[in-house]
């Protein structure tokens, strides 16, 4: 996502895929969009029609003063993520493990009240911000009743401090709700993950999630001046301050916490002024070794471009941003004090230092690779969806290693996926990369794996894919999530990477904070046994 204006808001969610309804692939470019993966239907299954869709009957009465919703609509639409799986889980008419309701609080006290009552009458809350996890991050697969959270009405900017520049927001504003609210005052977060128009403040918190720049403040962790978080045992709120030595952070207990020790209703973050100068532009080599050394070049540099990412040959090929198998770097820079064209042609003189030819537009404005690699980007959750409804297995899974070991992952995943993918469908399918951030130390490898599946037997193609993916990104020493957060899909990696005396302190504060067991189970650890009465 780029820091052009937000989408505007006003059409209609799809209940089953990615985005708004309205944007969704037709039949006709489902089919275009497949033509070049091989054994897959001539025509896409169809999307079911949700008043057709069965929902198990509610289980649960909440207390009428709370703000709960049982309505076919609301339960299908927070039944599961954005994740492949659940796309198709969603378009075979499978909602058996909808929320028994929804609720949807306006204020604190209404989620203290919520809190209250699932502790006492053991429902499961999974807290719901817009609903953009693809790692089983807001379905409860525990099997008993459950209520989903809806913060989306918890959406105002509270309080502007201009002389600090920062800004008291609720958890539950969606990006374009709260980049519109700031932007009278000449600022911006400038936190643009490609979930963007469809993802909360709480949602970017609760998961640590990446923006779209490619250095520098690439988390929102680094936005963060103090949090807001009800607990089932009371609220925490740490003090504004811009920085503190005082023993371990209390934000950071909560940051990437899931949901699992509280929901998070406010925070002051940290703002910048809305920049003024842009420019961008693509280097093309004629192999990923030299693209890789010209990123590493530019990561040490000082520079911080706003966007370097580096698309290998078939990542970029698959966005339309080359065509004669090169790799592309796009990179961009921003300022909202001076204009850029000097420091472009400065990342544009390193890239070149490593092998790289420039697009003739280099040196100011926007080249066609770069315009295309930027339409595919934001594209492509749509085009995800239309290939699961040609019976295509599309999973994307994101890490991050240092540099010294960069060129074997990039090598290793690549073959040894692409073999997983030709063992579990019995074809052969293609996985690209892409690094989506770079730092002094290491890049951020995003991989994309695309494959004929079979009917019927998709999701169960994908799950053996993603533990394929996490065991050779696990072995190799990278992480197992860089942005997607860890959710229920990516717990046997993050179990892997987590110290053992780290997981006891989590379960310890788990049992501090939600005695109850109730918040998103089974998320970051597994829930703590019942206790016989």
């Amino acid at each position: 996502m780029s820091s052009a204006d937000p989408a505007p808001t006003s059409s209609v969610r799809s209940w089953w895929g990615w985005g708004r309804a309205e944007r969704a692939l037709s039949d006709d470019e489902c089919i275009a969009t497949a033509a070049a993966l091989p054994g897959l239907p001539d025509r896409p299954r169809p999307v079911p029609r949700l008043a057709d869709v069965d929902l198990p009957p509610s289980r649960i009465t909440p207390p009428s003063p709370l703000p709960v919703s049982t309505a076919p609509a609301d339960r299908a639409g927070h039944a599961y993520g954005k994740a492949y799986r659940d796309v198709v889980r969603a378009l075979d008419g499978d909602l058996s493990g909808a929320p028994d309701a929804v609720a949807f609080p306006e204020s604190e006290a209404e989620i203290v009240d919520l809190l209250d009552w699932a502790g006492s009458a053991g429902v499961a809350v999974v807290p719901y911000g817009g609903g953009s996890s693809v790692v089983g991050g807001v379905e409860y697969r525990g099997g008993g009743p459950w209520l989903s959270v809806d913060l989306t009405r918890l959406d105002r900017v509270l309080e502007v401090d201009r002389v600090s520049r920062a800004a008291r927001i609720q958890a539950g504003a969606l990006g374009p709700v709260l980049e519109e609210q700031l932007r009278p005052h000449g600022l911006t977060l400038r936190h643009f993950p490609q979930s963007f128009e469809f993802s909360t403040l709480g949602g970017w918190l609760a998961t640590r999630a990446g923006g779209h720049y490619a250095t520098l403040y690439t988390h929102v962790d680094d936005l963060v001046e103090s949090m807001r978080v009800v607990t089932p045992v009371g609220v925490s709120e740490s003090w504004r301050l811009p920085g503190s030595g005082a023993g371990p952070s209390p934000d950071r207990l909560f940051l990437g916490s899931e949901g699992t020790l509280g929901i998070i209703t406010e925070a002051w973050m940290r703002l910048q002024d809305r920049p003024r100068w842009k420019a961008s532009t693509s280097v093309a080599f004629g192999d990923m070794a030299a693209a890789v050394g010209a990123v590493r070049a530019i990561s040490q540099a000082g520079l911080y471009p706003a966007n370097c990412r580096l698309l290998d040959s078939g990542e970029a090929a698959l966005s339309g941003a080359a065509h004669a198998g090169e790799c592309v770097l796009v990179l961009g820079v921003e300022s909202a004090l001076e204009p850029v064209d000097g420091r472009l042609a400065t990342l544009v003189g390193l890239a070149r230092d490593s092998g790289g030819q420039p697009a003739p537009s280099a040196g100011g404005g926007r080249d066609d690779a770069a315009d295309a690699w930027r339409s595919s980007f934001l594209r492509m959750p749509y085009v995800r969806d239309g290939l699961a409804r040609m019976g295509a297995i599309v999973e994307t899974f994101e890490t991050a290693c240092t540099w010294d070991r960069a060129e074997e992952l990039y090598a290793t995943v690549r073959s040894e996926v692409a073999a997983a993918v030709t063992s579990v469908t019995g074809s052969p399918g293609t996985v690209n990369c892409r690094f989506t951030h770079v730092y002094p130390d290491g890049p951020a490898p995003y991989f994309t794996v695309l494959a004929a599946g079979r009917r019927g037997s998709e999701v169960a193609m994908w799950d053996e894919i993603k533990a394929a993916s996490m065991e050779v990104v696990g072995r190799l020493g990278a992480t197992v999530t860089h942005h997607h957060a860890v959710g229920r899909d990516h717990r046997t990696g993050y179990d892997r990477q987590r110290p053992e005396p780290f997981a006891v302190a989590l379960r310890a504060a788990k049992a501090a904070l939600d005695p109850a067991g109730v918040l998103n189970p089974g998320v970051l650890i597994d829930p703590a046994p019942a206790v016989p009465g």
